[in-house]
This record gives structure tokens, C-alpha cells and sequence, in this order.
């Protein structure tokens, strides 16, 4: 007997999660009997249940608890991406300007929620469906003025874009992903740009352009609402090939780095520490499990583990292409083209990672790998633009070629669909163009763009910030 009561002693925990294990297996919202319901409606009408009659945490509906759950930590995963692009940045770009990428990366974040609670929340989801304009509505100032008094409010709480989760849910995963276009520019821009004039682009940036270009399809503006409605599953166009046009823009206005053209030739300039890019994408492709899995939008367990799966394979697919690329046309490999064509794939998948077969994630990121590797080559050699990181390449044609794939590969192939991306790919990139023209024009005539050339010998850790990120004595 004192064996037995030993035995439970030490194993009542795992005997209170049997237990809770059984218990949710009989709840109605897992019942395999139970008529087919809609999902959103019940998981609304539970959370205004609970609002209006407080209930121990247990009688809350698990799948909605387990939605809530898995939507949060995709934002956690996306918030590490940022630590990724960090990383990566600093590990392609010389050693005397690190301290100033990473002050960029931490300011970018930083800047991005908060914009993003103060206008860009409510300025991507307006609430379209109120009336018939579908280009441009702003809902206020109020997100942050919610508290703990909304709680008592299930109709303030719960986001009429998806019952699923809460709104606060939806402003944590969404919030994430808002500084993610303006890190992409940072790269692009590396080593030559003034601090306080990028500060206040990627301010502007992040609180205007990118907003309104994400509420023509994610907050149900025009191009969700077309015949055919353009599709963009996590952001191959609405994230990266908006923050590439404003890469490819910025980096024109603020011309090559010195010493990268001589007489009209590329001279390369070594990555400092190809390890630390390397770490930076690999936190990059974990942090793409939350930026994909979590644009389900729930935990849905099938859609989940095939949005894992394909994203994956394209990554997987991208890094080797883009360095069997490498090899074969310079005769030897090169690991700064696997990590772009690994970060290709990703950017790749992004748009459709949903709607794809492993066979078709292969292929979309075989073609994104060889894409990456020859635009490099060509916005250096042709365009005779300076792009330290290939952000262009990665996230701006990289981006285009996965929202086209979705016309190609997806569910609804076909000529309506691939239309139909176009569109969007065109009015997207139209925008943000003239966006980024204007901002940039109007920030270089005033502020000034450029630090000078004895500011970039010297390194902009030490004229900007005063400060080594190595000091090894």
C-alpha cells in the first residue's frame, strides 16, 4: 500500500493532466458526433457566454483557448525574426557599421508596435465592410485607450475578422509583422545611410504605406474583393515585396557605398562574419514557422502541419538551388548564396503556403533559389545598385515570383487567379514606389541621406554612435 500511495505522490501531476485530458475529450466542442457548426460563431457566442456570467477557466471552449494559444506564440516566433534580420545584416556588412545595424533592428521594432497600436492597426483593419469604399479608411486612435475594461465588453474583445481569437490576440501576431518591411530596408541601405534620416523613413513607412497597402487584401479592401480575389496567405507581396520596393527605391535615391564601383566595375566587398549570418537565417527559417503556421490563424491541426511542411521544403529546395547556382556559374560554391537562396525559398512559399503539395513547394523554391542568385548579379552588374544584403533580390523578386506561383501552383490556378495577382503585384508595387519616392526625395532635400565619405572610412559604429561592437585587445 505505501508503494501505491508513493506512486501517486509522485506522479499527481501526470495523474491532474490525465484527468483534464479525459475531461476535454468530452467537451461539445471536440465531440466527433456533434453537428457541423461554424467555428467563428461558436467560439464568439462561448466567449459571450463567459462575459456575461464568469466561469471557472475549465468551462472556457478549449479549441478556442488552443486558437488563442498557437495564433500568440506565431507572434513570438515572428518576434525572434527580428533578431534573425539582426543578425543577418550585421553578419553581411563590414564590421565597423555593426553597432549601428543592430541599433537600426532594435529601433525598427521598437518603432513598428508602437506605430502600429497608435494608427497602423486600425488603419490596416478599418473595418471595410461598413460601407463601399475599399481603398482608404482609417477606424481612430483607439486601440490603445483599450483596457481591461474591454474585457467586459465580448463584442470589443473578440475581432469581427476572425472569432476565433481576441483582439488582442490579433494586434499581438499582426503587430510583428509590421517592422518586418522597413528591417528589410535597413539591409539594403546599410553603410551609407544617415541614422536619424532612416529613423524617421521607417517611421513613416511602417505607419502609412505599409498599413494601407496590407488593408486592400488582409483588411478586406479592393483587391480581396475582386471577382477573383487576389491572395497573399502571409505576405510574399503584402510584407516582403513591399519592404523590397522600398528597398530598391531607397537604396537608388542613396546611392553605392564607396568603393563599390570603381571605373564602372563591381568590386565586392567581403561579408564580415559569414557565421553570424548563417545563425541570423537559421533564426530566420524558425521565426518563418510562426510568420506561415501562424497565418492560419488558428490551430487548426491539418492546415498547420502542411503550412510547416511546404515552408519547409521551399526553404530546404531555395538553399540548395541557390548554391548549386553558385557553384555552377562561378565554378565554386558559395555560402552567402545558399542563405539567400534558403531565405528565397521562404519569401517564396509565403503567398501560398497554404494552398501547395510538397512537389510544388519544391519547385517554387528551386526557382526561387536560381532567381535570387542571378538578380543579385544583376541589380550589381546592370542596375549598378548597391545592395549590401541582396534584400532586393530576396524579398522583392523573390516576393513577385511566390504571389505569381499562387497562379500557378495553387488551388484556383488559372488564368482569373494569375490576373488577378498581377494586379496586385502592379498596384502594390505602384505605391509603394511612389510612397517611398516621395518620403525619400522629400527626407534626402531636407535631412540629407548620405553620411560623408570620411564618415563611412572611419565606420558609422564610431560617427554615429561613438562606439566599436568588437573591441578585442
Amino acid at each position: 500500500m505505501r508503494v501505491f500511495t508513493d506512486f501517486l505522490s509522485r506522479h499527481k501531476l501526470l495523474a491532474l493532466f490525465a484527468f483534464l485530458a479525459v475531461f476535454a475529450t468530452v467537451q461539445p466542442g471536440f465531440s466527433e458526433d456533434a453537428a457541423p457548426t461554424d467555428p467563428g460563431a461558436a467560439a464568439v457566442q462561448t466567449a459571450i457566454d463567459v462575459a456575461s456570467a464568469p466561469a471557472p477557466e475549465w468551462e472556457y471552449d478549449a479549441k478556442f483557448i488552443v486558437h488563442n494559444l498557437w495564433v500568440m506564440v506565431a507572434g513570438m516566433l515572428v518576434f525572434i525574426m527580428h533578431l534573425g534580420f539582426a543578425t543577418v545584416e550585421s553578419g553581411f556588412t563590414r564590421s565597423k557599421n555593426t553597432v549601428n545595424i543592430l541599433f537600426k533592428n532594435c529601433m525598427i521594432i521598437c518603432i513598428g508596435f508602437i506605430t502600429y497600436g497608435i494608427l497602423g492597426f486600425n488603419l490596416m483593419y478599418p473595418g471595410f465592410e461598413e460601407n463601399g469604399q475599399k481603398f482608404l479608411k482609417f477606424a481612430g486612435f483607439g486601440f490603445l485607450s483599450n483596457g481591461t475594461n474591454v474585457l467586459k465588453d465580448a463584442s470589443q474583445v473578440y475581432t469581427t475578422y476572425n472569432a476565433g481569437y481576441t483582439l488582442f490576440t490579433d494586434f499581438f501576431f499582426q503587430g510583428m509583422f509590421a517592422a518586418t518591411c522597413c528591417t528589410i530596408i535597413s539591409g539594403a541601405v546599410a553603410g551609407r545611410i544617415k541614422l536619424a534620416t532612416f529613423l524617421v523613413f521607417a517611421t513613416i513607412f511602417v505607419s502609412f504605406c505599409y498599413p494601407i497597402t496590407g488593408s486592400w487584401k488582409w483588411g478586406q479592401g479592393w483587391l480581396h474583393v475582386r471577382e477573383t480575389p487576389f491572395y497573399d496567405f502571409a505576405g510574399s507581396t503584402l510584407v516582403h515585396s513591399v519592404g523590397g520596393w522600398g528597398a530598391l527605391v531607397m537604396a537608388f535615391l542613396l546611392g553605392p557605398r564607396k568603393g563599390k564601383f570603381v571605373d564602372g566595375k563591381v568590386q565586392v566587398i567581403p561579408a564580415s562574419n559569414l557565421p553570424l549570418a548563417t545563425i541570423g537565417v537559421f533564426l530566420l527559417w524558425f521565426g518563418w514557422f510562426g510568420f506561415n503556421g501562424g497565418s492560419v490563424l488558428s490551430a487548426d491541426p491539418g492546415l498547420v502541419s502542411l503550412v510547416l511542411v511546404t515552408t519547409s521544403l521551399a526553404a530546404a529546395a531555395g538553399g540548395i538551388a541557390g548554391a548549386m547556382s553558385s557553384w555552377f556559374h562561378s565554378g565554386k560554391p558559395d555560402l552567402s548564396m545558399c542563405l539567400n537562396g534558403m531565405l528565397a525559398g521562404l519569401v517564396g512559399i509565403t503567398a501560398g503556403a497554404d494552398q501547395m503539395n510538397g512537389w510544388d513547394a519544391i519547385m517554387i523554391g528551386v526557382i526561387a533559389g536560381v532567381l535570387v542568385y542571378f538578380s543579385v548579379l544583376f541589380v550589381d552588374n546592370v542596375l549598378k545598385i548597391d545592395d549590401p544584403v541582396g534584400a532586393i533580390s530576396v524579398h522583392l523578386v523573390c516576393g513577385i515570383w511566390g504571389t505569381l506561383a499562387v497562379g500557378i501552383f495553387g488551388a484556383s490556378k488559372g488564368v482569373a487567379q494569375l490576373t488577378s495577382q498581377i494586379v496586385g503585384i502592379v498596384s502594390i508595387g505602384i505605391f509603394t514606389v511612389l510612397f517611398a519616392g516621395i518620403v525619400g526625395s522629400i527626407l534626402k532635400a531636407t535631412m540629407g541621406l548620405r553620411v560623408s565619405d570620411e564618415e563611412q572610412e572611419v565606420g558609422l559604429d564610431i560617427s554615429e554612435h561613438g562606439m566599436e561592437a568588437y573591441n578585442i585587445r
